[in-house]
């Protein structure tokens, strides 16, 4: 989900350019086109950007949770956009193993904002890398229609980088519909901002 492609190393330039060429082994990326609507994940959950965005393709991270998708706009290491399109009671945000040792505590239907952040924190500090995580703010907000939550911010990965982030999402149905911007505090998360708030505005369910 959320994760980014840490193989990726020279990402300093804009991978605009490259959206619909080779990628790591292959075309991993597509272009998703500006005004364009886009079903994302398992195609429940539709948004539109309002520029071009590169969309991870058909080479997903984790096969296993189709749920969820990966956009970026400069490139993984520097930003990355994440939709949860539906996420089943009972199922994680990303896959693992019984046997790993740090879990990310699976999603339930009953869950509050308050525990919807503590489990992405969660994924941070197990999944993520994130060597300090500091939550700065949490707040109700309407999405899809429906009573839903802002979460905000910011966390240290182990390349010794700060990156900020916020997720804005609601449980419809007992599902999990979420969308999260992250990216680098200095610059590229002010940058992506405006881009992900109106694709919030114009996310819609399929």
């Amino acid at each position: 989900m959320i994760k980014r492609l840490v193989l990726i190393v020279a990402v300093a330039t804009s991978l605009s350019a490259c959206a619909a060429g080779p990628g790591l082994g292959g075309n991993i990326f597509r272009l998703a086109e500006e005004g364009r609507e886009y079903k994302v994940g398992s195609d429940r959950l539709a948004v539109t950007p309002p520029r071009a965005w590169n969309r991870l393709g058909t080479r997903r991270l984790f096969t296993d949770v189709r749920e969820v998708e990966d956009w970026t706009l400069n490139g993984p290491y520097l930003d990355t956009l994440s939709f949860v399109s539906g996420l089943k009671d009972g199922r994680a945000i990303v896959y693992q193993r019984k046997r790993d040792i740090r879990q990310v505590p699976k999603f339930d239907a009953r869950m509050t904002p308050p525990e919807i952040a503590s489990m992405l924190e969660s994924y941070y500090r197990a999944r993520g890398g994130a060597l300090q995580f500091e939550q700065t703010g949490l707040k109700p907000r309407q999405f899809l229609g429906h009573p839903g939550f802002q979460f905000d911010f910011d966390y240290l990965g182990g390349d010794e980088l700060w990156r900020r982030g916020r997720a804005v999402g609601a449980i419809v149905e007992g599902r999990l519909y979420l969308i999260l911007l992250e990216g680098t505090r200095q610059h590229y998360f002010d940058e992506a901002l405006p881009d992900f708030e109106a694709m919030v505005q114009s996310a819609r369910l399929t």
